[in-house]
């Protein structure tokens, strides 16, 4: 057996479990599932790989809660803002709504899958891997703290059903170069006001408070 071999034959055994291999069996897709696995898995990152998730500015990340249900959560930021070093995926966990849904999930389990996606080509990339949460000082403005992903298996599927789409703009609430960002309008509802931190307190205070219709109205014409 070479190398090669030992290679796909591991990938398939972790991709491939008998739920799946019952639906290929059925709809006679088994070898071409071998064949897919063989031509487009791997577990490094390659410089095409790396190039193109430097470009991309948001990726969906998939984690599975300690009662085995999975969530999906969207991440963005600048493009580059998730970068590759030494075959690991690192990414910012940027201020969010306190919940730490992911992170949390992360922290009990650490398997994780991220799609990448470019809607003007099209083209999409999935990793899936294992994460581990990097707490304290770090050099990404405004992060709370960095992810760090290995993966396990990286591959492009194919783009046919991806819907062509065209970038406007950068949201807003990315973080500046020196980690400033703009109050999250939902911080200005006074229903939260009591728990924020009073960093946000006082910046709810300075721009005012809004009413839940006020707040809907905003995000009904994209300024949520």
């Amino acid at each position: 057996m070479n190398s090669l071999n030992a290679i796909t034959e591991a990938s398939m055994t972790n991709i491939f479990s008998d739920c799946h291999r019952e639906l290929q069996e059925r709809y006679e897709a088994r070898a071409l599932a071998d064949r897919t696995v063989q031509a487009i898995v791997h577990a490094e990152f390659t410089e095409q790989d790396i190039a193109f998730i430097s470009e991309r500015d948001f990726f969906f990340l998939s984690t599975v809660d300690p009662n085995g249900s999975p969530t999906v959560s969207y991440k963005g930021g600048d493009p580059g803002f998730v970068r590759v070093e030494s075959n690991t995926l690192v990414f910012p966990s940027f201020d969010g709504n306190g919940m730490f849904l992911s992170m949390g999930n992360i922290s009990h389990n650490p398997k994780v899958g991220l799609l990448f996606i470019d809607f003007e080509r099209p083209r999409r990339l999935r990793v899936q891997g294992v994460a581990s949460l990097v707490e304290g000082p770090n050099s990404v403005p405004g992060a709370q703290f960095l992810v760090q992903v290995r993966p396990e298996q990286i591959f492009v599927n194919c783009p046919r059903y991806v819907h062509k789409y065209q970038r406007v703009e950068t949201s807003r609430y990315v973080p500046k170069e020196d980690g400033t960002a703009p109050l999250a309008e939902w911080k200005r509802l006074e229903v939260v006001h009591d728990v924020l931190t009073p960093q946000d307190q006082a910046a709810a205070r300075s721009e005012g408070f809004l009413t839940l219709e006020e707040y809907n109205d905003k995000v009904e014409k994209g300024e949520g």
